[in-house]
């Protein structure tokens, strides 16, 4: 099953945003509800039995059960047919909340994240509608539930064969978006590595280094903006909180801070394309980057987007029949790509690779990046090898071995990657 998201900036008219404004605030109000009523619960039995708690706390009755997404999806059931402002909004969209707060009770559990937190008029931006209509989208309208046919910016067709399964109402400083969810009952094939191998080393002096020697420049999205956020964050400290002033100001900020993001994800969809048209199977390291924001260079880091990079880049490469695979990152800079030689650590001031075994020489970005590129290439050779060993080859003697089946050296490998054209199949050839 193949799912792809569009996203289109809708228009909408006056009566069509009071609709959008309405159902975000009533999302909020039933998300808060519902999570107040779980942390009563919780807050109730946390105390033992034999103590009491030293904050004051609703004593809620021992036979009440905990409000998981069933209990509170059969109350709100019960709720709107009493109250009015409930009946004004979708049924399904009201539950899709709840489900949201079930999924981020279940996360914070297995995936060790913060306790769920209120949200104001400002924090619930987006709602679901979790079922659609087979003809929904017609020329540059698309039909919501509630909004009726409603226009947008259609910056792309819907591809052919896809059924429209749900769809976002997302609120943002530059206006209203929807994103649309689409499905394809189809399965495609992995893409096999093949081609002229690339290996990328990410960093701050230089953003990315790629084994061909190739250098980009870190664009610094935030700091070309640092000085007129600056100066509306300081006249925001002299606005009163709730008034009409503080809130365009925070509109302003808010709009300021989208076209940095925006900025950024352009330009990281760019670079990833630029890849692409390098090489055909492209290596990146193994780096958890939330590490990385913590630290003294954090502000730089998150600046960067190294993450929302290499997400795009996934993307990107998928899209454009390309492969690409994550190696061990350890030791990048401390191993000459030439010979192999352990050179040891390199302080950050130390921007070139001067390998004494070989006399190699280049920058030490690039030497990282041709020792990612190695080790993708001897994983993926084994892989192939140990394939072609038990009957299903997908190389044809690709690094020159003697047809024993064994195991290439590193020189051999080396080799192969100086030489860099594997005649190894290309993903469009498969019939895929």
């Amino acid at each position: 099953m193949l799912t792809l998201t569009y996203e289109f900036k809708l228009i909408p008219d006056k009566q069509q945003i009071e609709v959008i404004e309405h159902t975000l605030n009533v999302c909020g109000s039933v998300w808060n509800y519902a999570l107040r009523e779980r942390k009563d619960w919780l807050n109730s039995r946390k105390s033992p039995v034999n103590a009491c708690s030293l904050t004051q706390e609703y004593i809620i009755s021992p036979d009440i059960p905990y409000p998981n997404y069933h209990n509170q999806a059969s109350s709100l059931t019960k709720a709107k047919k009493t109250n009015e402002i409930l009946k004004s909004v979708n049924a399904q969209v009201l539950q899709q909340v709840l489900r949201t707060l079930d999924r981020a009770f279940a996360d914070m559990q297995s995936k060790k994240l913060g306790f769920p937190r209120f949200k104001n008029k400002y924090r619930m931006r987006s709602y679901v509608y979790p079922q659609m209509l087979k003809d929904c989208v017609k020329g540059s309208q698309i039909k919501l539930p509630q909004l009726g046919w409603i226009k947008c910016r259609k910056s792309r067709d819907i591809p052919d064969g896809f059924d429209i399964k749900q769809a976002r109402i997302v609120r943002r400083a530059s206006g209203y978006f929807v994103m649309l969810s689409m499905q394809l009952d189809v399965n495609i094939p992995d893409v096999p590595f093949h081609g002229h191998p690339l290996g990328i080393d990410l960093g701050l002096d230089k953003f990315l280094a790629t084994s061909d020697g190739e250098l980009v420049d870190r664009p610094r999205f935030l700091n070309r903006l640092q000085r007129k956020r600056k100066l509306l964050q300081r006249r925001l400290r002299n606005k009163k909180k709730g008034s009409n002033n503080r809130h365009k100001l925070n509109q302003k900020i808010a709009r300021l801070h989208q076209r940095i993001s925006d900025t950024r994800k352009d330009w990281h969809f760019k670079l990833g394309h630029h890849l692409c048209d390098q090489g055909q199977s492209i290596f990146i390291e193994d780096i958890d980057f939330r590490s990385w924001g913590r630290g003294m260079l954090s502000k730089h880091c998150l600046d960067a987007g190294f993450g929302q990079f290499l997400t795009i880049l996934k993307w990107v490469v998928w899209k454009r029949d390309v492969f690409v695979a994550e190696v061990d990152k350890n030791f990048t800079s401390q191993i000459c790509p030439n010979c192999g030689f352990h050179t040891g650590k390199k302080t950050l001031d130390m921007r070139e690779h001067n390998c004494p075994e070989c006399g190699y020489t280049t920058h030490r970005d690039v030497a990282a990046a041709q020792v990612i590129r190695n080790r993708g290439v001897e994983e993926y050779v084994h892989t192939e090898h140990s394939r072609s060993a038990l009957g299903h080859s997908v190389l044809e003697n690709a690094c020159g071995d003697d047809g024993t089946g064994a195991l290439p050296s590193y020189q051999s490998v080396k080799q192969e990657i100086l030489n860099v054209n594997l005649r190894i199949p290309r993903y469009s050839d498969l019939g895929a």
